[in-house]
């Protein structure tokens, strides 16, 4: 495919790297552009609390289904290519890392966990939570798009902590829920069984 450009005056172009357009009509380009203007903090955050995981991260009309999706640079690998290139006992450490680094982040802002998660920045551009939940995202993406994670220990936590608040877990694993845990300590004539001796 690398050979072979066009065929019958269509160019080819591959989806997993960067610059595909879809839109065609006027409407669906102010549409994107729209989106890029309401997304413009979100896609701010996400690339201040990834750092240098990713080269950019800009809004998308090519994805349907997923909430965001990573692609290469041009000129970059594709994962296909990082995937052999990591596997070779004799490759050039300094040209993978310029090839390795060129990862776009793509975010499809109609998706519903896009909405949210720009609602919540919007709130509280310091959360905690936001950016954990930005990094499962990235790190899903990286998986969903042929990646392999550098780190999959930190992805592994990050989905054992989502797996404890589905399941209504404390922080430190005990059988408490969330719900029992939320709740007042009880005062200290209580404790102390003032009032129970009255009963008695």
């Amino acid at each position: 495919m690398q050979q072979l450009k066009e065929f019958q005056g269509k160019k080819f172009k591959n989806i997993t790297k960067e610059g595909l357009e879809t839109a065609t009509t006027e409407e669906e380009k102010k549409k994107a552009e729209e989106s890029k203007a309401a997304n413009e903090n979100l896609c701010k955050f996400i690339k201040d609390t990834l750092g240098e995981a990713v080269e950019k991260v800009v809004t998308s009309q090519r994805i349907v289904n997923s909430p965001c999706c990573i692609v290469t640079g041009e000129y970059g690998w594709t994962a296909y290519m990082e995937r052999i290139m990591k596997a070779q006992a004799l490759r050039n450490n300094s040209m993978g890392s310029f090839m390795v680094s060129k990862k776009t982040l793509e975010l499809n802002p109609d998706h519903p966990i896009i909405g949210a998660l720009r609602t919540k920045v919007d709130k509280d551009s310091n959360d905690k939570t936001a950016k954990d939940l930005v990094w499962l995202l990235f790190e899903t993406s990286m998986l969903t798009s042929g990646f392999i994670l550098d780190e999959p220990t930190s992805f592994a936590s990050r989905i054992h902590r989502m797996i404890k608040l589905g399941l209504s877990l404390t922080d430190d694993g005990s059988n408490e829920t969330l719900e029992d845990a939320d709740m007042p300590e009880l005062e200290d004539d209580v404790l102390d069984g003032g009032d129970m001796e009255k009963v008695d």
